[in-house]
């Protein structure tokens, strides 16, 4: 029997990679065989799912992945409370671009989830100038999200420790910048799904010709999950929060998705579950399971035990 275990993160406790490993262990225990394909969405955890050195990005012949988290990422300020909404920039990300294109990279990768800023991508456009400089370089985009441009300020500037004016002041911003976007690179960025995410940094570097793609996309075909999946006797994902998003271009979606078309059975293991998600699916809550208390701090030892009792049922 062979099981792949396709997680997500669970965010703030357990990385994609080491839960895979945890529901990997109770397979074994269970007399399985098991595929660990950590997953992720495009957002914080990208590169862990995609493998490399420990980074702000990593190159592997002449493909560049990176991770603007890990550059403009909300998390390296503390936090919302430790955010200039405002002032947060792109610039950053901008510089590994540069850096991966100098390093000699023909093809980049860039998740955009986890971002501080929203700028629209106008400091990472300013790191890159002149732009023709990367001319016959394939530059995509890994989006977590599909909003538009100009939604990127009211959806999630208050997650960014956003005020009401100041998200309105940055909705302006955004307004403008599409313009100023069609002015200098003669590319309409406001009707652009996912041109929104990352505070507009996927409509930023979609104005240099990027191409926008659904995050999960890009990941599951970098680590071959279609091919790990067929012929598979059952597939466990999972994520920290499981909800009606998690079916909107996220890991758990995408891979219960992938696995409904490829007729193999499909179990999510998860911290917590709303919005009657667990209808679309199986669902195992660790919450429900083992309490809140433990599933926050024992995350691994409770996704072994659940794993290893799902599978001895079957």
């Amino acid at each position: 029997m062979r099981l792949v275990a396709a997680p997500d993160k669970f965010k703030g406790t357990a990385t994609a990679a080491e839960v895979a490993s945890a529901i990997a262990a109770a397979a074994a225990e269970q007399g399985w065989e098991c595929d660990q394909v950590p997953m992720a969405d495009g957002g914080e955890g990208t590169l862990d799912a995609l493998g490399g050195p420990k980074a702000c990005w990593r190159l592997s012949r002449r493909h560049a992945v990176i991770e603007m988290a890990e550059a403009s990422g909300l998390q390296l300020v503390g936090g919302p409370e430790g955010n200039d909404a405002v002032a947060a920039s792109t610039y950053g990300t901008g510089e590994l671009i540069g850096l991966a294109a100098e390093a000699g990279a023909s093809s980049i990768l860039v998740g955009v989830g986890g971002s501080a800023s929203t700028d629209g991508g106008l400091g990472a456009l300013e790191a890159l100038h002149p732009a023709h400089r990367f001319r016959g370089i394939d530059l995509k985009v890994a989006c977590d999200v599909r909003i538009h441009f100009t939604e990127a300020a009211e959806r999630f500037g208050p997650q960014k420790g956003a005020t009401p004016a100041q998200v309105r002041l940055l909705t302006k911003r955004l307004e403008r910048l599409i313009d100023v976007y069609r002015h200098d690179y003669g590319v309409d960025v406001g009707d652009l799904e996912g041109g929104g995410a990352a505070g507009g940094l996927a409509g930023g570097l979609a104005a240099i010709s990027a191409e926008l793609v659904p995050g999960f996309d890009a990941v599951a075909e970098e680590v071959a999950l279609e091919e790990h999946i067929e012929g598979a006797d059952l597939v466990i994902t999972g994520e920290g929060l499981l909800d009606s998003e998690s079916f909107d271009g996220k890991v758990v979606g995408g891979v219960w998705q992938l696995a409904v078309d490829l007729g193999v059975p499909v179990v999510a293991i998860v911290g917590q579950v709303f919005d009657g998600a667990q209808d679309r699916l199986q669902v195992i809550s660790l919450t429900d399971g083992f309490g809140r208390e433990r599933a926050v701090s024992e995350p691994l030892a409770c996704i072994n035990n659940a794993v290893a009792e799902c599978l001895g049922c079957r």
